[in-house]
């Protein structure tokens, strides 16, 4: 089977304007076959671009297996998720993280569907959890793809779910300033994104159930768990799995764009897809795995009281204690250095890289092992 090309305009902005998604797809079409589905999709904060590599070295691998007849199930990439932010330049700086027009992050405040498909498919729901799985899919897809949109903005959010959010697995590809390899997921996700975490080599994952505003793969994944307890609140025993294993895939760092990086992530996805049945042939052995889950409430921000000159004493990946001194900040007119400490015993896993800080600006994230945070949990 051939890979199919699909062009998905958006809303246009403004007369003589309009931009589109492309999405690519290998496979048999799932919901039609009885197979599974994964949708993959990069930099959707589009000035993060080690997805977009890694996209690249995956459509290769991709396109080999296409063509040897060995995709076995339907496989969803989309190499470029962002073309607002890609075309977003302030003074020649690249804005991917947030739309000019609103302000709005590209990651956050998906539209949600729950309650609106719960409503319509009540009727169609019994005992069988695949039936209900097959009628939630079809019902949730009718939903997103009908829903009224009035910006570019909104067009692009309705385009992206509606390719994923009937899919078995997706993954979201980012990056961090300065990071390891980790991986962000809800709780309920956890069993099924071990393996993932196990090929993708990742430190840690970072766990939540609804972090707040609704991120990307919040809004494929939290549906199951969602719909599982509105029918259970009201005493309809109706079986729904968590049927979506959704995950934000941090390809360590924005500078880490690099052939060998990105060749390796693309065959571990490769991997994981083949270890999953989407891709024919022996079943990989399933790796060591290199790090561990922790809750993303235990994922601690370091942040800077004063501004000053940033300089780091600890690279990415040490092991720190509660007290330990991660970075200073250096006033350069009094001279004042003022240390910033780990406030938990943990990884430090993620760090910016602009070396100048404002006062009240994150500049390092350490991932504890005890939920010590409320609220909400992502930053902005």
């Amino acid at each position: 089977m051939t890979m199919q090309t699909v062009r998905h305009p958006l809303l246009s902005p403004a007369p003589g304007t309009q931009r589109e998604l492309v999405s690519l797809h290998y496979g048999p079409e799932a919901r039609s076959s009885g197979g599974q589905k994964a949708y993959i999709q990069a930099s959707l904060h589009a000035d993060e671009l080690p997805g977009m590599l890694v996209a690249h070295h995956l459509r290769r691998l991709l396109d080999e297996l296409d063509a040897a007849g060995q995709i076995s199930g339907e496989i969803v990439l989309v190499p470029m998720a962002n073309p607002i932010g890609l075309s977003q330049f302030v003074m020649h700086g690249h804005q991917g993280r947030f739309e000019l027009t609103t302000g709005e992050n590209f990651n956050r405040h998906y539209p949600d569907q729950i309650a609106n498909v719960a409503q319509a498919v009540e009727s169609e729901l019994g005992l069988d959890a695949a039936a209900n799985v097959a009628v939630l899919r079809r019902a949730l897809k009718s939903a997103v793809l009908s829903s009224p949109v009035e910006t570019e903005l909104q067009s692009q959010r309705r385009t992206l779910l509606g390719l994923s959010c009937d899919a078995d697995i997706v993954l979201d590809l980012h990056c961090d300033a300065q990071a390891l390899m980790h991986l962000y997921t809800e709780t309920p996700c956890w069993p099924d994104c071990e393996p993932l975490a196990r090929f993708l080599r990742s430190r840690v994952a970072l766990l939540a159930q609804d972090s707040g505003d609704n991120p990307f793969d919040e809004a494929c994944s939290q549906v199951w768990w969602k719909w599982d307890r509105h029918f259970n609140a009201q005493g309809l025993r109706f079986p729904i799995p968590q049927a979506c294993l959704s995950v934000t895939v941090e390809l360590r760092g924005a500078v880490d764009v690099t052939h060998e990086l990105a060749a390796a992530d693309a065959q571990h996805i490769v991997d994981f897809l083949r270890w999953r049945g989407l891709i024919a042939g022996d079943k990989p052995a399933l790796p060591d795995p290199v790090g561990d889950a922790r809750p993303l409430a235990g994922s601690m921000p370091i942040k800077a009281p004063v501004a000053g000159v940033l300089t780091f004493l600890k690279e990415v990946g040490a092991e720190v204690q509660a007290g330990e001194v991660l970075a200073q900040v250096i006033d350069p007119v009094t001279a004042e250095v003022t240390e910033l400490k780990s406030p938990v015993e943990g990884l430090f896993f993620a760090r910016d890289f602009v070396r100048f800080a404002s006062a009240g600006m994150r500049i390092a994230k350490v991932a504890g092992r005890d939920a010590l945070r409320t609220g909400k949990l992502l930053g902005a």
